[in-house]
Parts: structure tokens; sequence; C-alpha cells
């Protein structure tokens, strides 16, 4: 199923989800540097060029061919009232065929965590997945002592799974990472996942 990228735009009851565009740059740029102590423990070692303009640009590519390709979702959330970049969610990893799957990423600036945005954006990603994307299943995983990510996750549907051994480097070391999922038809007891 391809997507025409101009086209993908999620609404919630408080902020607008879509891709990241060419001027979302500096507003990026400065609440990714001002949240930085905030989300490099739990992320991948940024690279040098990390916040730079080239990246971005790169970012704002990828996530326009990936729309178009159907390989994943990036997007930006955006505060209704004022436009605010508060953070951004990824549905990655978009696998046809038998699988019918996603893995789902996120991350917040520090400044508008435990406001429940984040809970906000998955409900709609998940449901826009299941909905429009046709996916079964929606993966997402979190280091276990993330509290706060394995507590949006469950608030938002998603059931344990489980445990994978050295599954991503984070922060400069290979470390092992809870799993979770939400299942379109979920027959392991009841969710609210993907339901708006």
């Amino acid at each position: 199923m391809l997507i025409n990228r101009r086209k993908v735009k999620l609404d919630t009851e408080r902020m607008i989800l879509r891709p990241p565009i060419h001027s979302d740059f500096r507003e990026w740029a400065e609440l990714r540097a001002t949240s930085a102590d905030f989300l490099i423990p739990w992320e991948p070692v940024w690279a040098a060029s990390h916040l730079s303009r080239k990246s971005f640009t790169n970012r704002v590519y990828w996530a326009q061919r990936s729309i178009s390709n159907d390989t994943a979702l990036p997007l930006f959330l955006t505060r209704r009232e004022d436009d605010c970049l508060l953070g951004a969610i990824t549905l990655d990893n978009i696998r046809r065929g038998p699988a019918q799957a996603g893995t789902l990423g996120y991350w917040i600036g520090e400044a508008h965590a435990r406001s429940g945005y984040m809970s906000e954006a998955i409900e709609a990603v998940v449901h826009y997945a299941f909905q429009r994307m046709e996916l079964s299943r929606v993966e997402a995983a979190c280091l276990p002592e993330n509290v706060a990510s394995r507590g949006v996750l469950e608030k938002s549907g998603f059931k344990y799974e489980g445990v994978a051994q050295s599954y991503l480097q984070i922060n400069g070391r290979w470390r092992t990472h809870v799993l979770y999922a939400a299942l379109r038809s979920d027959r392991r007891g009841r969710t609210t996942a993907g339901q708006v």
C-alpha cells in the first residue's frame, strides 16, 4: 500500500502529527539540544553532526522516501494551539507479506514530558497502522529501567512480551530491552490499542 506523503497527517485532541519538513530544522535542533541530557541515556550515540542542518535535511528526505515507499512512517508531534514541536514518533521497519508489522520508536522534548502527549501520539499512530496501513502488529522495545517509556506503552494498550538480550546499542553499549506489542485483534486480553 503506497501512501501519498502530502496526505499523511494525523489529528489528535491536542496535536497534529505530520512528517518533518525543512523549515522545522531550527526548532528541532533547539528542542534536541535543550533536551540532550534527558534523551541521551535512552538513545543510540549521537553523531558529531547530529544537530547539523545537513543531517536534518537528510532526515527530511529519508522521511519522504520512507513514507512513499511504505517502509516507515516518521512523524513530528506539533501542538495544535501554537504549532510548537513536542517530539517525534516513527513507525519503522514496516514488514509486509505474512508479517504485516512495524516497530514503534519515539522521543519527546524534556519540557513536554509527562503531559500525556506521547500516549496520545502512540494511540493515533497505532490506530492509523491498523486501520489505514492494514498492519496486524505494532512492536516496541525499551530499556527495562525506562519506567516512563514502559508506562506509556502499557497505558496505550501494549502488552509485555519478553526480553531481547543485547537488542540495540544505546548510549554506546549493547543493551538488553523489554519487548511490547499491540495486535490488531488482541486475543491476550482486552486492549484499547488502535482505538480512537
